[in-house]
């Protein structure tokens, strides 16, 4: 059975814009890390019910697997998509950490999607199975797309690919279970100070690199500040030299042998 992968992403720089809204508006560049990724395979089963065989903690139900596969439905209403899942189980071998900022669960949805949009022959362009993953969540459609780098804006349904190397990242995923919901309300209660237009136009042009040597951890993600203020344990866990993923609690650093 053909083996799919989901990989993981880190955001270089994660800057609020404004508000629509109940959800925060963005500047982020996303990139990809090729050498992390989950491993997901249809495999046949015995039972006619949905089922994800991995190692998840939540239930099937809050899975983002489950959830774009009703999206799928709802938008396809495809009766060889039931089919499917009636006769193959998802079996996901995890290897990015949960609630770590390394978009794991996003990932997996997207996969997800593009299988099913494969192997059934469902001929939805990329747009039409990103639009279907914001459903899922904001991160979706970044992967959909499957593009090294880009900037991605809005709530994440702009997601436009930036041209450059692909780094090799070091990456260590505290044990510290993060609430992006949490984060975000922290950062517009206490921190709240989105960039203007011409900053947001600006960093949608500067290479990757170069802004990780002109900012801090801190001037890099606008959500390190609130994540610090709301898990005070993730400050001894933070090393020089390293960049806080998304809502966390990954830290990550292009390799050294990278930069020479």
């Amino acid at each position: 059975m053909k083996i799919y992968k989901a990989y993981a992403k880190v955001n270089i720089f994660l800057k609020i814009t404004g508000l629509r809204e109940d959800y925060h508006e963005l500047i982020s560049r996303f990139m990809r890390v090729n050498n992390l990724y989950d491993e997901l395979s249809f495999e046949p089963k015995k039972y006619e019910s949905f089922e994800i065989i991995g190692n998840f903690s939540c239930t099937t139900e809050q899975n983002t697997i489950y959830k774009a596969y009703i999206y799928l439905l709802e938008h396809t209403r495809s009766e060889s998509l039931k089919d499917l899942m009636k006769r193959y189980a998802i079996k996901v071998v995890k290897n990015i950490p949960a609630f770590a900022g390394l978009g794991g669960g996003s990932s997996d949805a997207a996969t997800y999607l593009k299988m099913c949009n494969e192997v059934l022959h469902l001929e939805l362009s990329l747009k039409e199975l990103a639009t279907i993953g914001l459903k899922v969540g904001a991160d979706v459609p970044f992967f959909i797309y499957g593009y090294n780098s880009a900037n991605v804006s809005g709530i994440g349904e702009i997601v436009e690919e930036f041209k450059e190397p692909l780094c090799d990242f070091d990456i260590y995923t505290p044990d510290i279970e993060i609430s992006t919901p949490k984060v975000y309300i922290s950062y517009r209660e206490n921190f709240y100070n989105p960039i203007p237009h011409s900053e947001v136009q600006r960093l949608k042009q500067t290479k990757s690199l170069d802004i990780l040597d002109s900012f801090s951890p801190k001037e890099a993600n606008d959500l390190f500040a609130p994540a610090l203020k709301e898990y005070k344990e993730l400050q001894q866990h933070h090393k020089d030299s390293y960049y806080f993923s998304g809502s966390g609690s990954s830290f990550f650093r292009p390799t050294p042998s990278f930069r020479i």
